[in-house]
């Protein structure tokens, strides 16, 4: 079903389906990869119950306690991790043999270890690709795919976000993450800010990484600055969030060619799918979901008036909840 052209949802908290209670992981642990990292991984929900995997965004961020609840604890199997380099991964920060295909390995490292057939996928924002890339790389081991600000890290989209384009809809936050970079450099933001980020000099390190962190917190919700993570204004946090996501950014995602991802779509045709969006997403517009949309329209496909690009907006979550419920019924 298309609820695109659906009016505004009521904003009455009966209509809308909110988170499911805090839950504790049952089990947890680090999975080797045969390199430098080591994964941090945790499991949550009922431990013989549908299996599904959370894909965190970024790339950079970090799995957190919100993102067990979007599924209910009673009838599914979640497994979450910390990407290399994130969170309680480590080596922190590291660069180091950090890639897509790197990470694509790892979900299917965990999914052995883990003694998994097939899993639901389940991503929002640089989570939505990765997602996208393992489900078009192993379609045989993706039950279902549950996406949230769809991100196909285009030169487009790139360009959007860290040259022109968003900076018009906030300049006062647009003037702060300008500021570290001289005015002989801003005419390739990314480029500057990986010179800094990659600096063997941890102060010009958190110094890029702060203003780049804030830039995305800035504009990550319609609520204003007050919805930005915390974790965002962590030095550490920080340095891991901005060093990694302008490392693979730099590297245009370390795709074969700019629009790859939308041009593999053809290997999703048989995987039920379900897409939420947010209508004022600024940091993954929703031209990229309606694309994915117009090549895959057998997905699910779901644009939330009243809401930018976080997933802990109420029409983000009230979408993702029912997708998660709906995709219980899902049988290969």
């Amino acid at each position: 079903m298309d609820r695109s052209s659906n009016p505004p949802a009521p904003m009455s908290a009966g209509k809308r389906r909110g988170l499911y209670p805090e839950v504790e992981p049952y089990d947890f642990g680090w999975l080797q990869t045969g390199g430098p990292h080591e994964l941090y991984y945790e499991l949550c929900g009922k431990a013989d119950g549908k299996p599904a995997v959370v894909l965190h965004g970024g790339p950079g961020g970090a799995i957190n306690p919100t993102m067990r609840r979007f599924f209910d604890p009673s009838r599914w199997n979640v497994a979450l991790f910390d990407q290399r380099g994130c969170g309680r991964s480590r080596p922190n920060a590291s660069l180091e043999d950090n890639t897509t295909w790197s990470l694509i390995a790892d979900i299917e490292r965990l999914r052995v270890h883990l003694g998994v057939e097939k899993w639901t996928v389940f991503g929002g924002s640089w989570g939505s690709t990765l997602a996208l890339a393992y489900a078009v790389t192993h379609p045989e081991r993706v039950e279902a795919l549950v996406l949230r600000g769809i991100f196909l890290v285009t030169q487009k989209e790139l360009q959007w976000f860290y040259q022109e384009g968003a900076s018009m809809l906030f300049p006062d936050a647009w003037e702060r993450f300008l500021a570290p970079i001289p005015r002989s450099e801003q005419a390739d933001m990314i480029a500057a800010y990986h010179r800094r980020l990659t600096h063997p000099d941890r102060k010009i390190q958190a110094e890029a990484a702060s203003a780049w962190s804030r830039w995305e917190g800035d504009t990550i919700s319609l609520r204003g600055p007050e919805a930005r993570p915390a974790k965002f204004n962590e030095v550490d946090f920080a340095i891991a969030f901005a060093r990694i996501e302008c490392h693979f950014f730099a590297n245009k995602g370390f795709f074969p060619e700019d629009g790859w991802l939308l041009k593999q779509v053809e290997k999703l045709r048989k995987i039920p799918g379900w897409i939420v969006q947010g209508r004022f997403d600024v940091v993954t517009p929703l031209a990229s979901a309606w694309a994915l949309h117009k090549a895959w329209p057998e997905a699910e496909f779901d644009i939330v008036w009243d809401a930018g690009h976080a997933s802990t907006e109420p029409g983000v979550i009230d979408g993702l909840i029912r997708a998660t419920d709906a995709a219980l019924s899902v049988r290969s």
